[in-house]
């Protein structure tokens, strides 16, 4: 997706923009123009790292750039992180201090901090965190092979570039002349001998946050059901022999499923809002990712409106961009419900954990041979279990079992969901 642009050319101070519904702050991981650099209206300007993702913004001014923040820092949305001035002259004044928000970090007078000048095309393919962790240990990633997409350069490629002998370690630093304010505390060393501190990234912050949120003030309970997928499992392997192969997968029926479900159990797509519920009218099905050392929750938008196949597409084409890192802003956010399945991990059955603000949250497991009564008689079918988790304060335990019974009956007559 291509990154914001301006709509007119002016100078001006470009803030932390709000890239994302619940974004309150974000970090500079790298300027892709330079203090001092000419600067053109819609050019990319900065890679911004949110809670939810890492994008490239463009900037909405032209001119003579002035960097206000440096690489690493974290600051608030509407924080001046630089000044665009006329060009060929010296960079516009910053903004009076009551123009800033109240909560945003004020510019210190120091030295603007150095930046790439390279352009991004030039700039080596790599993800935000091995970009962050080559910077740490002064690692060039121009000597890192990528085994990533096109030679995109992944977290395990540093590692791995990390532990060769022939990469020198970063220079120490120069203990420092005078006395400096006291560090962090160390973690405490037992038993188990001195451990090693993994920082976390800013959107596992969030997530941490989020699920700490979510078992803390969600009063949830749990439901579950067995479904008898022989059906579907048949439907998929005549789509695929139909279609040289690809085929919707089983989660792709799951999906569609929920979101067909949902029309009838609006209180499912719903959130809590102190003394009221919202229900909200599009239905907007997340679907957990597995990412680097982290969870990503793309958005199908507007599921119930889509063929079985429109969902199969998205949902590969969002996989894929999550795990290359390449997700953007506008494909997060926005969903009403969500679909957790660890079935292609071997787990049969768990409890997922809800996403605040939503609901519920439905938990896939892997497909397996069980038997069955048919016709009176013992069976061995492939089954699934689905787990849902809820938020008591907005459905009951009637709403679940119902939502639930809806969900198995769809799924074991998949014909219709592929229409």
């Amino acid at each position: 997706m291509a990154a914001p642009t301006a709509t007119e050319s002016a100078t001006g101070t470009v803030v932390m923009p709000r890239l994302s519904d619940s974004m309150e702050e974000g970090t500079i991981l790298e300027w892709l123009k330079g203090d001092g650099d000419a600067v053109l209206s819609g050019a990319d300007l900065v890679e911004i790292e949110t809670d939810k993702a890492t994008t490239v913004y463009a900037s909405d001014f032209e001119g003579t750039l002035r960097i206000l923040v440096a690489v690493g820092e974290t600051v608030a949305v509407g924080t001046p992180i630089a000044e665009v001035g006329e060009p060929g002259s010296s960079p516009a004044a910053p903004p009076p201090a009551d123009a800033t928000p109240a909560d945003a970090t004020e510019p210190t007078a120091a030295p603007a901090p150095t930046a790439t000048t390279e352009p991004l095309e030039a700039r080596v393919a790599a993800t935000p965190v091995a970009r962050r962790m080559a910077r740490e240990h002064g690692l060039d990633l121009a000597e890192v092979a990528g085994s990533g997409r096109d030679g995109r350069v992944s977290k395990a490629d540093v590692v791995r570039a990390l532990d060769r002998p022939d990469t020198d370690p970063p220079p120490a630093a120069e203990p420092p002349a005078a006395p400096v304010a006291a560090p962090a505390p160390a973690a405490a060393t037992g038993a188990g001998g001195e451990p090693a501190i993994e920082p976390l990234s800013r959107t596992q912050t969030v997530i941490a946050q989020r699920m700490s949120q979510a078992k803390t003030t969600i009063p949830e309970f749990w439901v579950e059901a067995t479904v008898d997928m022989s059906a579907a499992v048949e439907l998929r392997e005549q789509i695929k022999q139909a279609s040289d192969g690809r085929a919707p997968s089983l989660n792709d029926f799951v999906i569609r499923a929920c979101a067909v479900t949902l029309r009838d159990h609006p209180r499912f797509n719903a959130s809590y809002e102190g003394d009221r519920i919202a229900l909200w009218p599009r239905i907007n099905i997340g679907m957990a990712v597995a990412a680097e050392a982290t969870l990503v929750v793309p958005t199908i938008f507007d599921a119930d409106r889509k063929a079985l196949g429109e969902i199969a597409r998205e949902t590969r084409a969002l996989a894929g961009r999550v795990r290359e890192g390449t997700v953007v802003p506008a494909d997060l956010g926005g969903g009403t419900f969500t679909v957790s399945n660890l079935g292609g991990m071997g787990i049969t059955r768990f409890a997922a954990v809800i996403n605040p603000p939503q609901a519920a949250i439905l938990a896939v497991g892997a497909v397996v041979r069980a038997p069955v009564e048919v016709d009176g008689a013992l069976r061995f079918r492939p089954t699934m279990t689905v787990g849902l988790t809820c938020d008591h304060r907005v459905v009951y335990g009637a709403d679940a079992a119902a939502f639930l019974a809806d969900l198995r009956d769809r799924l074991e007559r998949p014909l219709l969901l592929a229409l």
